[in-house]
């Protein structure tokens, strides 16, 4: 596999933006999105709705995370684009509603499937979250809205509490949520398992005609957080299982948004086989 150095070279760079209040409010209540901006520049060191710890920079950082998936989202439904990979921070996938929590401020993906929906008429949106923590805020936006598929592999038990197999959606919502929970020491055989026995069938039922991923290196080897044990090779074979998918159904538009991961190596490593896989001709045959 060619090194990490060099690789941000091959690729065209998708310039970010701040969201507006407009956008932040396709998934976030105004109480919240204006309790995060006071906080963070009042100085708070976390919100006070939970654990996220925050510093004077994090408002311009949430919005410009926001604002770059959302500009990706667009390059990919343009057809400038075949996919895209949202280098951002801070990540989003625990994010609520009305309420920050894990590392999150605002729920990046959640943001960008709603986007894709309202700006570019897509109806049915399928989120692939492979964080080694389930993706609870994901889950909730989405729960009772039938309208966007949210499929997730994370460690159980684990932050946040969330993500059992029984949690499957409500109402017009119901069956459009899969939890693949898994013990630690899970890894290839669990997970990789899962994406092609679980999520391809429920896909492909589904029909999705964009694919966004939470791309969470923190179920890699070796982080310091996570207990999961996959290999950069591992990633990119779970992305070709998302490539795929999204050939079949949704033209092949993926776009991918960063969320855990913490050790930098680790990090740089998994995101260059992600990314590779997603720039491989015969990934998305």
């Amino acid at each position: 596999m060619q090194g990490i150095e060099g690789l941000s070279e091959r690729f065209a760079r998708i310039a970010s933006r701040r969201a507006s209040r407009e956008e932040l409010a396709l998934c976030h209540t105004p109480e919240y999105i204006a309790l995060a901006e006071r906080e963070i520049s009042s100085g708070y060191p976390e919100l006070s709705t939970g654990d996220t710890v925050v510093s004077p920079g994090s408002w311009e950082a949430a919005l410009l995370a926001v604002g770059g998936a959302l500009n990706a989202v667009d390059a990919v439904m343009g057809g400038i684009h075949q996919n895209a990979f949202c280098v951002v921070r801070p990540p989003g996938h625990h994010a609520t509603p009305d309420r920050g929590m894990g590392f999150c401020v605002f729920n990046n993906v959640a943001i960008a499937a709603r986007h894709a929906q309202r700006k570019h008429g897509i109806r049915k949106v399928l989120v692939v979250d492979w964080d080694v923590h389930h993706g609870n805020g994901t889950q909730d936006t989405f729960y009772r809205d039938g309208s966007v598929f949210f499929f997730s592999t994370h460690q159980s038990p684990f932050y946040p509490g969330t993500g059992s197999e029984g949690e499957t959606g409500e109402g017009a919502g119901k069956g459009t949520t899969l939890n693949c929970p898994f013990p630690p020491g899970a890894g290839r055989k669990e997970i990789l398992t899962a994406f092609q026995e679980k999520l391809v069938p429920a896909a492909d039922a589904f029909r999705p005609e964009l694919v966004l991923i939470s791309a969470g290196f923190d179920s890699r080897a070796g982080d310091p957080l996570g207990g999961f044990r996959l290999t950069d090779e591992d990633f990119s074979d779970l992305t070709r299982v998302v490539l795929e998918i999204a050939g079949r159904h949704a033209n092949g538009r993926v776009v991918s948004v960063l969320e855990g991961g913490y050790s930098l190596a680790g990090i740089a490593k998994a995101a260059a086989a992600h990314v590779q896989a997603l720039s491989d001709p015969c990934s998305q045959s």
